[in-house]
């Protein structure tokens, strides 16, 4: 059965998962790289990116290099908010943005871009993005069909996240909380009070400074 998986969703100690002031070169906004610190050394991201440098080489391997090459096991098709797509807001003036990731998206699978603006289609790379008005339940159906039997990444932002959470649609949910304070953004967790009631929670600490938080949907009573 499909799943709907979050990975590697960064927040700060308190809670914002991403930053004001968000722009083309300002991705998380006045957060800059404090909340994916952990994950830039990698080797899931530099393998992934070819963002190799003397600093790092080919890339940490070790616990958080666990948890971010997971996001990509077993996936087929994800769904993300249109702030993660890019900064634009209100109708598309301008079609010609292809998103923050170049002509080689690293999904290589379809995307369903959540917006309530409509746009066609678009084939970059490997990746096609498919532009919706649609529920959660609705985008997660869509999902489902274009993944083909595998499962579906909830890609984020924390808006989006919240949506799928409260409608209880989301099987696990990766939380990374990074030792920072942002002070102002978008929280991840308004409004889910409770929500650990619905998980099984386990946290593993990181010698980078990071906590792994994996919630996983408990498993109906028999």
């Amino acid at each position: 059965m499909t799943k709907l998986r979050a990975h590697n969703i960064a927040i700060s100690l308190d809670g914002f998962a991403t930053g004001e002031d968000r722009t083309f070169e300002a991705p998380f906004g006045h957060a800059g790289q404090r909340l994916m610190h952990w994950f830039f050394p990698t080797r899931t991201f530099v393998s992934g990116s070819g963002h190799e440098d003397e600093a790092v080489g080919a890339g940490t391997t070790g616990l958080d290099d666990d948890f971010a090459k997971a996001t990509n096991v077993g996936i087929g098709a994800e769904i993300m908010g249109r702030g993660k797509f890019g900064p634009q807001e209100g109708p598309w003036e301008d079609e010609s943005w292809r998103g923050w990731w170049g002509e080689e998206p690293p999904f290589h699978s379809p995307v369903v871009v959540l917006t309530h603006h409509s746009r066609p289609d678009l084939l970059v790379g490997e990746t096609t993005f498919l532009f919706r008005d649609a529920s959660p339940r609705e985008a997660l159906t869509l999902a489902s069909e274009q993944a083909g039997g595998l499962d579906v990444r909830l890609g984020g932002g924390p808006t989006v996240i919240r949506e799928f959470l409260e409608a209880d649609l989301v099987d696990y949910l990766h939380v990374v909380v990074s030792p920072v304070i942002l002070g102002r953004g978008v929280r991840l967790w308004d409004g889910q009070e409770g929500l650990e009631e619905r998980f099984d929670i386990t946290t593993t600490s990181s010698p980078s400074g990071v906590a792994h938080i994996e919630f996983t949907r408990k498993l109906a009573a028999p």
